[in-house]
């Protein structure tokens, strides 16, 4: 199947929220959405009265990740959440724009199974999997806590970028990246969360993320997937998308490292001297759809593409358009004419 939605609320939503944003997504004709966590932040609070005996996933109130459990001069930190909370537990909370509580995760769920909108979570822009400070810290929670949100969510996908290479090399970059994207893996295994990490290609020379680098990573640790930024690539590789056979020799290269469908982002992007500096509309730049379409069409493999442009939503449905054209042009040039019968036969 193949898929097209915005990354975050269309921008012509008259509501703000998640839920508002799955319908409009339906509404417009699309199937896919990408869920943004850009304003996390944790809270820890003492629990009520009303929280003990409760399993944390359960807790209506708040996101809670994790237990606090005091025993004397110790404390214990559970991230089980089906550990009832006991009387004086404290509550680790997470509050995000997506959504106040697992229960409303799993309403959304449904929501979106019943408009048939497929989900994903992509961690905030700017991160650091490289460096050993303290943005590295909160880089590995905010893909922990889009694991906890995705599992409730139904969400295909949690998409991140790896961060700036800094001053390390590119052999040592990906050695530390290997090493914590492994670690966080092992712990989605742990907590049960099937949805792989999506490792985002980049668009600048100083960002970790060029093709092989991610597709690496991709064969080396399972529970990853890699993700096509069409335009990230393009902008890298100096604009070498152009015909379809190019952006066929970048999917032949990623496919086995897919569970059997690509994700990609797709936008138009002003690029200088293998960088890019800015998302544009599709129309504009000269990164054009239609190549891409052909190849889709051709390679008829499920791909789910979200649109990072400035006109999100509308530039999803010119994506939608364009292939459903090129499909159509596919379809008559294979309809075969059907030979007149000869005179006499029946």
């Amino acid at each position: 199947m193949i898929r097209f939605g915005p990354a975050g609320i269309p921008l012509s939503c008259k509501g703000r929220t998640l839920r508002d944003g799955i319908e409009d997504v339906h509404n417009l004709g699309l199937t896919a959405m990408e869920a943004q966590l850009v304003r996390a932040h944790v809270q820890e609070r003492p629990a009520e009265a009303e929280d003990i005996g409760v399993k944390p996933r359960n807790i209506a109130s708040d996101m809670v990740i994790e237990i606090v459990r005091r025993k004397g001069d110790k404390e214990e930190v559970i991230s089980n959440l089906d550990e009832p909370v006991k009387k004086g537990d404290h509550l680790v909370s997470l509050t995000s724009g997506i959504a106040k509580s697992y229960n409303e995760l799993r309403g959304l769920r449904e929501m979106a199974d019943e408009l048939d909108v497929a989900l994903s979570i992509h961690t905030p822009y700017y991160m650091d999997l490289v460096g050993e400070g303290e943005l590295c810290f909160r880089s590995m929670d905010s893909i922990r806590w889009g694991g906890l949100m995705a599992k409730e969510l139904g969400a295909t996908v949690v998409v991140t970028h790896m961060g700036l290479y800094g001053d390390a090399s590119p052999k040592v970059a990906q050695k530390k990246i290997i090493e914590r994207i492994t670690e966080l893996t092992k712990w989605y295994k742990k907590h049960g969360i099937g949805v792989p990490i999506g490792l985002e290609l980049s668009g600048r020379q100083e960002i970790f993320g060029g093709m092989s680098e991610v597709s690496k990573i991709c064969k080396e640790v399972s529970g990853t997937i890699p993700v096509v930024n069409f335009a990230h690539y393009h902008a890298r590789e100096n604009g070498i998308l152009r015909e379809p056979k190019d952006f066929n020799d970048l999917l032949d290269d990623l496919w086995e490292q897919t569970d059997g469908e690509f994700y990609a982002h797709f936008s138009g992007v002003e690029h200088e001297a293998g960088n890019e500096k800015r998302f544009t509309s599709i129309k504009k730049g000269d990164l054009r759809f239609e190549p891409l379409a052909e190849a889709i069409v051709e390679r008829n493999q499920p791909i789910t593409i979200i649109s990072g442009s400035p006109l999100l939503e509308h530039d999803a449905m010119y994506m939608k358009v364009i292939l459903e054209r090129v499909l159509a042009k596919k379809v008559s040039r294979e309809v075969k004419v059907v030979p007149k019968k000869e005179k006499g036969s029946r």
